[in-house]
């Protein structure tokens, strides 16, 4: 669990979506506030729904090969599958020459300058790369909260999800002019190297979880 959870988590702090995101909310007036607002509605996204299998499993992992051990292996494969599939799209809509961003990727970003902290928070819960989080949520059935280990996964967990998040946010707060001119040229790298970026995430994740549940169900 802990090695399946570090991955999905790095593959969430490292998907450039909300990356691009949140660097403009930082560029924006009180961005550092705004920034603090989305950092605080992404955790709790990730919390929300780690509670929620907590509540449903009542803390205890199911025995092996049981009817919800089984279904939770069974999600993770099909997210796998889901992010795989979403991988070949973005790839096959790159092979076509179709790769200039969406209105619905494009928007939430480019409206940053009139952003509210209501809108940061829900900008935060709109990019949060749901088929990822839904593979953490069916890994954290595995859960067992009669030991300690399984806390710090599951916070360390929240912790890689965010971290790239936290860097910029810290970054911002502790070096502002020199942060801002970085962060504006890591943006306008993920511009021109998202759809790479986006594929590559998504495969490598897809295939890891596809593998382990296959491995795991045989």
């Amino acid at each position: 669990m802990v090695l399946d959870l570090l991955l999905i988590g790095l593959a969430v702090t490292l998907f450039p979506l909300p990356v691009m995101a949140f660097v403009l909310v930082l560029a924006s007036p009180r961005g550092v506030r705004k920034g603090l607002v989305f950092i605080l509605a992404w955790v709790a996204c990730l919390v929300l729904v780690i509670t929620l299998v907590l509540v449903l499993t009542g803390g205890t992992p199911p025995a092996p090969r049981s009817p919800p051990s089984v279904a939770a292996l069974w999600a993770s494969l099909l997210f796998g599958v889901g992010l795989v599939g979403y991988g070949v799209y973005r790839w096959r809509r790159v092979r076509r020459g179709a790769a200039a961003p969406k209105a619905s990727e494009e928007a939430p970003a480019t409206a940053h300058e009139g952003a509210s902290l209501w809108s940061a928070a829900a900008l935060a819960v709109l990019l949060q790369p749901w088929g990822m989080v839904g593979a953490a949520a069916a890994t954290v059935v595995q859960a067992d909260l009669s030991e300690a280990g399984s806390f710090v996964a599951l916070a360390a967990f929240c912790l890689v999800a965010t971290s790239s998040l936290l860097a910029m946010e810290l970054s911002m707060v502790f070096a502002p002019e020199r942060s801002a001119n970085v962060l504006m040229g890591l943006h306008g790298w993920l511009r021109r190297h998202k759809e790479p970026a986006v594929i590559g995430v998504c495969l490598a994740l897809g295939l890891w979880l596809i593998s382990r549940g296959l491995y795991q169900l045989a």
